[in-house]
């Protein structure tokens, strides 16, 4: 069986304290938090922890992949609106030659 890893908050002696714990769901978290520190301990909703945590250079990297699709999209349909400007001015130019 495969469980989740979640960020709880804990409340002990007046401090807040994240931990992890690993649970099939949210409400299983919380309850196992609950159950190890005590009724009313955890202070926040758990969330679910993603596989695999990403370093700051990861996410710049990621990001700067982004900014590139981005741009590229960008760039394509600059061009394409200025091949269909340039095309309906061809086509006013014929509409006048042909008048």
């Amino acid at each position: 069986m495969y469980m989740d890893k979640y960020l709880v908050a804990i409340r002990i002696k007046g401090q807040v304290v994240k931990t992890v714990i690993y649970a099939d769901s949210t409400i299983h978290a919380k309850l196992l938090g609950e159950w190890h520190y005590g009724l009313g301990s955890v202070t926040n909703t758990p969330q679910r922890l993603a596989e695999t945590q990403t370093t700051p250079q990861q996410q710049r990297v990621n990001q700067l992949k982004q900014q590139l699709d981005t741009a590229k999209r960008t760039a394509k349909i600059t061009k394409l609106n200025q091949q269909q400007q340039k095309l309906n001015q061809q086509r006013a130019n014929l509409n006048k030659l042909n008048k």
